[in-house]
């Protein structure tokens, strides 16, 4: 039997962070930002960026919003071909904490 996978951005954090609340709320916002940052930059309205996405203004204003919990990374692929991008997840090394002499 094969695993089945998921592009539910939520689930994907899930188990990347192993559920930690404070981690999932830095991502929702962080994902947030980045949405409003690209749209900006792009020099697009949420309603010019829901009619390249497919959706509705609404749905982008709900993306918009760091509260926002229903993010899918079929979604954020379709935004960023909208603004001429790509998602990219990466993991990377934690900072590491200087130790005192």
């Amino acid at each position: 039997m094969t695993k089945k996978t998921t592009t539910d951005a939520q689930k994907i954090l899930a188990q990347m962070t192993g559920k930690t609340p404070g981690m999932q709320r830095i991502f929702e916002e962080e994902v947030a930002q980045k949405i409003y940052q690209l749209r900006q930059d792009a020099g697009l309205s949420q309603a010019e960026l829901a009619r390249r996405v497919g959706t509705t203004q609404s749905v982008i204003s709900r993306l918009e919003d760091a509260d926002y919990e229903g993010h899918s990374l079929a979604m954020l692929n379709r935004i960023a071909a909208a603004v001429e991008r790509r998602v990219e997840i990466r993991f990377v090394p934690r900072k590491r904490r200087l130790q005192p002499a």
